[in-house]
C-alpha cells in the first residue's frame, strides 16, 4: 500500500530529513510512525500527501509512484489519502455538516452525491446529532471527530493521523484513537504519527520509530522506545 524506497529529503544548508528511509506499510495495517521532535515525522507526512518533493528515492501509493507527483495529480493523490491534522482545520463559520459538505463540493461532486455520504460519515464519527452545530459549539474531541469525517468523504484507502491527539485530553484521545481503531477494521490502512507513548504502548500494534531521519526500529507488536 505504501512504499518508501531509500527516500532522502533534504533542506537548506544539506540538512537531511530523511536519510535513506524504507518502508513498506500493507493494505489494511495500522501502523504508528514515533519519535521525538525534529525527527523527520512530518516530513514523512509532507512527502506521502504530495506537499513535499523528495531529493532522492522512491514513493509509491497503492501501485502509483509518485515521486515526481504533479500538481495537478496532487488532489487525485489526497482522495485517496484521508489526512486528520492536530489543529482540525475546521472553517468556524460553518457548521460540522457544512464542513465535511465542503470537502466534497471542492472536487465537484454533484449535490445528490454530497446529501447521502455526509450524515453516513457524521454517523460513523458519532456526530449526527451535532451535525448543525459549529466547531466553536462543540469540545475538542467533537471537533476532531468532524476532521476524521471529513477526511472519510472520499472513502480513502489511506488514512494519515499527524498527531490527531495532540491537542486533546486523555479521554478525548482514547476516543479517537478507538474510531481509528473501528475505521481500520473496515479494512482502511491507517498510519499514526504520534509522540504520544502511553496511546502506542496501548495499542500493542505496529510501531516503526524513526530517528535522525532513519528508521532505527520496525516492531510489528511494538512499544515506544525513545
Amino acid at each position: 500500500m505504501i512504499k518508501f524506497y531509500n527516500v532522502v529529503k533534504e533542506y537548506n544548508r544539506g540538512i537531511r530529513a530523511l536519510n535513506g528511509i524504507n518502508l513498506h506499510i500493507k493494505p489494511g495495517e495500522f501502523v504508528s510512525i514515533v519519535g521525538q521532535s525534529g525527527t523527520g515525522k512530518t516530513t514523512i507526512v509532507k512527502t506521502l500527501i504530495g506537499e513535499e518533493k523528495i531529493d532522492k528515492g522512491r514513493i509509491v501509493v497503492g501501485g502509483w509512484d509518485i515521486t515526481n507527483i504533479s500538481q495537478r495529480e496532487v488532489p487525485i493523490l489526497r482522495r485517496q489519502i484521508g489526512v486528520i491534522f492536530q489543529d482540525f482545520k475546521l472553517l468556524p463559520k460553518k457548521t460540522l455538516k457544512e464542513n465535511v459538505a465542503f470537502a466534497m463540493q471542492v472536487c465537484g461532486s454533484y449535490p445528490s452525491k454530497i446529501r447521502r455520504i455526509v450524515p453516513h460519515v457524521l454517523k460513523i464519527v458519532g456526530l449526527e446529532k451535532k451535525a448543525d452545530h459549529y466547531p466553536q459549539e462543540v469540545s475538542g474531541g467533537e471537533q476532531q471527530r468532524a476532521a476524521i469525517a471529513r477526511a472519510l468523504v472520499h472513502r480513502p484507502k489511506i488514512l494519515l493521523a499527524d498527531e490527531p491527539t495532540g491537542n486533546l485530553d486523555s479521554i478525548n484521545a482514547n476516543e479517537i484513537i478507538d474510531l481509528l481503531l473501528r475505521i481500520n477494521k473496515f479494512g482502511t490502512t491507517v498510519v499514526l504519527v504520534t509522540h504520544n507513548k502511553e496511546i502506542v504502548n496501548r495499542l500493542k500494534k505496529r510501531v516503526i520509530t524513526i530517528d535522525n531521519g532513519v528508521v532505527i526500529s520496525d516492531q510489528e507488536v511494538g512499544k515506544y522506545l525513545i
